[in-house]
């Protein structure tokens, strides 16, 4: 191997430690600490949805997936909230931009996943995970702020990315997206919060 293929060679990150660098740099940024083991659930969950595969398994609709897990023996419904919890919290953080003005946005994502983590958060019997699944419903709309930072590292160029971040802000009361309004200065930080803050 040359010299050059061997400095290559160490530059280069795993998937892993790219992901655990980027929610690093998300968590320190947005002034949020949550549960070590909850970010390393949010690492394993972007190696997870790395393959895009994984979040299209399914092509049931978030409602039938929950009915389902209602319905279904006690590793099944696991297993079937885990995946609605999951793939709720990933498409809101990546795509929730793309669910504005949809029939299903982004504020349905938001309470299906935090309902699928509480569901997981009562009934599991392994109380480390019950803590993590506990913190993901209850502030679910932080980790969507995780994601979405990751997804965007915060650069907010065209006038049509700062309308969307406008109404991603109106929508869901995001506190990423309103500091980023207010560093772009279009965001009045006397003025009172939405009053519909879910994240």
């Amino acid at each position: 191997m040359s010299q050059r293929n061997q400095a290559t060679a160490i530059v280069l990150e795993s998937p892993r430690e790219f992901f655990v660098d980027r929610i690093d740099q998300a968590l320190q940024r947005l002034k949020f600490e949550p549960l070590p083991l909850s970010r390393h659930y949010l690492v394993d969950l972007l190696e997870h949805f790395m393959l895009s595969h994984n979040l299209f398994e399914n092509r049931d609709t978030l409602a039938e997936m929950y009915l389902r897990a209602q319905n279904s023996p006690a590793p099944v419904r696991t297993d079937l909230l885990k995946r609605l919890g999951d793939s709720s919290l990933y498409i809101s953080g990546f795509f929730g931009d793309s669910l504005t003005r949809k029939i299903v946005d982004i504020d349905y994502y938001v309470g299906m996943g935090g309902t699928a983590y509480g569901a997981l958060s009562s009934s599991s019997p392994d109380e480390n995970l019950s803590q993590v699944y506990g913190e993901f419903s209850v502030r679910f709309g932080e980790f969507v702020d995780v994601l979405t930072y990751i997804s965007q590292e915060a650069l907010v160029q065209s006038n049509g990315d700062l309308l969307r971040l406008y109404d991603r802000y109106m929508a869901t009361g995001s506190r990423l997206a309103e500091d980023q309004l207010k560093e772009k200065g279009l965001l009045n930080p006397d003025l009172p919060k939405v009053k519909n803050n879910k994240m």
